[in-house]
């Protein structure tokens, strides 16, 4: 299953979702899905609500396989069941989507300019978790607010290094040092950025393939080495606040990356549309990241 999971992402057309909001951004989640805080006692409702409404997204006809390739969960989704079997297992099985799942903790205060991520003290027993409920890669975020070259050098350590665990468990891990961007110096820190990540990828040996998610370039095309290098699997970008015709026009501009959206994708769901209104609106979020994933004129 893995060898031909590695060929879908590496070489397959379409794009990978991202629903894996956890604790601290699921009250907003289920805000812009229609569900206010005061229809929640306490956080046990909370996640049953937020898995309702990924169990109506996975299990919608318009999220398939033609146009998806993996879709990225929170912890308790992975644990979690739809129609009857853990959700991996459902996106791979049922849906023939690849399913991968966010390890990280949250981020840190900002230091140097970014945000590491905090300590993730179960990982082993995390990954451990992730091969038994059969998920093929991993997740972890964070964060680059200012051109600070020490802070981006920090930031991407740290994430290689983590990588390195998550690769000897036999997992894949997508590495995300995201550039926030409102940030003023945007185009400077992607280019620190690209350096210390290349830095990184050279030391990896043959056959310690790893993906790379990131902020949609300033410069179009400015991570075509990474795109190319013989330690990525697949390149994906993150929306990072942009609306979804932004993000699709600014993604079509760059060549070999597709998309990984979160908000992008589930912006135009609402928790009291009937399924018909719920599928055309993600249809119609699916088909334009999709475009602009495989569009690249």
């Amino acid at each position: 299953m893995q060898e031909k999971q590695v060929e879908r992402i590496r070489n397959g057309n379409g794009f990978i979702a991202a629903l894996d909001q956890s604790g601290g951004s699921t009250p907003r989640a289920l805000k812009n899905y229609g569900i206010t805080e005061d229809q929640y006692d306490d956080e046990e409702k909370m996640f049953d609500l937020v898995h309702d409404m990924r169990t109506r997204i996975i299990t919608s006809p318009a999220f398939n396989s033609e146009r998806i390739l993996g879709a990225i969960l929170f912890e308790q989704t992975m644990d979690r069941k739809i129609e009857g079997k853990y959700t991996g297992d459902y996106l791979a099985e049922v849906k023939g989507i690849v399913p991968f799942l966010k390890v990280d903790k949250g981020l840190a205060d900002e230091e140097n300019g970014v945000q590491l991520m905090k300590p993730i003290e179960n990982l082993k027993e995390l990954l451990d978790r992730a091969n038994e409920r059969n998920i093929f890669g991993t997740k972890m975020r964070s964060v680059v607010k200012k051109a600070n070259p020490e802070g981006i050098r920090q930031i991407v350590e740290q994430q290689f290094e983590i990588g390195k665990e998550i690769l000897a468990s036999g997992l894949v891990p997508i590495i995300e040092p995201e550039v926030d961007i409102f940030s003023e110096d945007k185009a400077q820190s992607e280019e620190i950025l690209k350096e210390e990540i290349l830095k990184q990828l050279n030391e990896l040996a043959e056959g310690q393939d790893v993906m790379l998610k990131l902020s949609i370039p300033t410069v179009a095309n400015l991570y075509k080495e990474l795109v190319e290098h013989p330690r990525i699997i697949r390149v994906v970008a993150l929306s990072g606040g942009y609306p979804l015709d932004e993000a699709n026009e600014k993604l079509k501009e760059n060549k070999g990356i597709v998309a990984s959206f979160s908000r992008a994708l589930t912006q135009n769901l609402n928790v009291n549309q009937t399924d018909e209104e719920f599928n055309r609106a993600l249809d119609e979020a699916v088909e334009t990241i999709y475009d602009a994933s495989v569009n690249k004129n």
